[in-house]
C-alpha cells in the first residue's frame, strides 16, 4: 500500500511538472544551478574606467577642465585641511569645481595612517569626511590611504565610519575588480612609474610605452574589465609635454561606446545592487530589489533588470 502511495505521487508530481515546465529531475535542477550569470557594467557596457587623483592641489583644476572637455568623470581624494593652503584649492570652490565627479576622504592632514592611535585614525577620517561633506553638498563615502599605507587596525577602525571604499596605491596592472573594496588595488598609476625619479629619460621612455601597452589591452578585451588609473595632478605641474600626455590618454579613451565612465562610489553601489539580485532556483526569474538598472549576461546573452522589478530572462 505504501509502494502505490508513493507511485501515485510521483506520478501527479511528473504531471505538475509537465503542466508548468518545471525542472522534473535532479539533473535539470543541477543543470540550471551551471547556467553563468555575469555581470556588465551599467548601460550593458563591457568595460569600466575609473579616474582616481589625490591631494586636492590647484593643478586639479586644470585636470578637470580637461576630463568635462572630454565627458570624462573624475573621483577626487581631498585632504581637507590642506585647503586654502599655497598650491591647494580653496573650501569655496570645491561644490563648483568637482560638480559632476566624485569627492572623497583622503584624510584631514595627510599623515601616515598606520602610525596614529585609534583615536587621532578616526579624526582624520571622520573629520575629512565631515568638512568635506560641508563643502561638496555631497554624500562622501569613498576614500584612499595617504600614501596608500593601511595595515589591520586601519581596516577595522574605518569599518564603521561611513567608507564604502578605500583605494590603495599598490598597481595590480589587470582589469580585475577588487574582492575587498576597503582594500581597493588600482590598476596603475598614470603613466606608469614615469617621471619617478628626475633624469631618467630611457626610464621613463620603458614605463610610458608599459602604460600605453595596458590601456590598448583594456581597449581590446573581449571580457568584463575594469581600468583604474590613479596619480595626482601636481605631478604634471607646469610641463606642456605632460599635460600633453595626460590629454591624448584622455582622448584615447574618451567617447567610446564599449566604456562605462563612472565615479568609484557609483561602482561599489552598482556592484553591491547586482551582488543583491534575487534570482529563481531555475533562473528564469531575476529580482531587483535596489534603486538601479542592472545589467547582466545569462548563458551569453544580455539582459536590462530594471530597478524595482522582477524580470523574465528568456534564452
Amino acid at each position: 500500500m505504501k509502494f502505490i502511495t508513493l507511485l501515485l505521487f510521483w506520478c501527479t508530481l511528473s504531471t505538475l511538472t509537465a503542466q508548468t515546465g518545471a525542472p522534473n529531475s535532479y539533473s535539470d535542477i543541477l543543470k540550471n544551478s551551471q547556467i553563468k550569470i555575469e555581470m556588465l557594467f551599467p548601460e550593458g557596457k563591457s568595460k569600466a574606467l575609473i579616474l582616481s587623483y589625490d591631494d586636492g592641489p590647484y593643478q586639479d583644476r586644470k585636470l578637470v577642465e580637461l576630463m568635462n572637455k572630454y565627458d570624462l568623470k573624475g573621483t577626487f581624494h581631498l585632504n581637507s585641511n590642506k585647503l586654502d593652503l599655497p598650491n591647494y584649492l580653496t573650501k569655496a570652490e570645491i561644490k563648483d569645481l568637482f560638480k559632476g565627479h566624485e569627492v572623497s576622504v583622503h584624510s584631514a592632514n595627510h599623515p601616515n595612517l598606520t602610525t596614529l592611535s585609534k583615536i587621532d585614525l578616526l579624526y582624520e577620517v571622520i573629520e575629512d569626511r565631515r568638512e568635506l561633506e560641508r563643502l561638496s553638498g555631497t554624500t562622501v563615502r569613498g576614500m584612499a590611504y595617504p600614501f596608500g599605507n593601511y595595515n589591520a587596525s586601519v581596516l577595522d577602525a574605518i569599518q564603521g565610519v561611513g567608507i564604502a571604499y578605500a583605494r590603495t596605491v599598490y598597481d595590480t596592472y589587470n582589469f580585475t575588480i577588487p574582492h575587498n573594496f576597503l582594500a581597493w588595488h588600482p590598476s596603475i598609476h598614470q603613466f606608469g612609474k614615469a617621471y619617478f625619479a628626475p633624469n631618467q629619460p630611457e626610464v621613463d621612455k620603458k614605463e610610458i610605452a608599459a602604460f600605453t601597452q595596458l590601456v590598448g589591452n583594456f581597449l581590446k578585451s573581449d571580457t568584463l574589465a575594469l581600468l583604474d588609473v590613479w596619480g595626482h595632478s601636481w605631478e604634471m605641474g607646469d610641463s606642456k609635454e605632460k599635460w600633453d600626455a595626460m590629454e591624448q590618454f584622455f582622448k584615447t579613451v574618451a567617447h567610446n561606446p564599449s566604456i562605462c565612465y563612472i565615479k568609484q562610489i557609483d561602482l561599489v553601489d552598482y556592484i553591491h545592487a547586482y551582488e543583491n539580485l534575487q534570482f529563481g532556483v531555475d533562473k528564469k526569474l531575476v529580482t531587483n530589489l535596489s534603486s538601479l538598472d542592472i545589467y547582466i549576461k545569462k548563458a551569453g546573452k544580455a539582459f536590462k533588470v530594471s530597478a524595482g522589478t522582477t524580470t523574465l530572462l528568456l534564452e
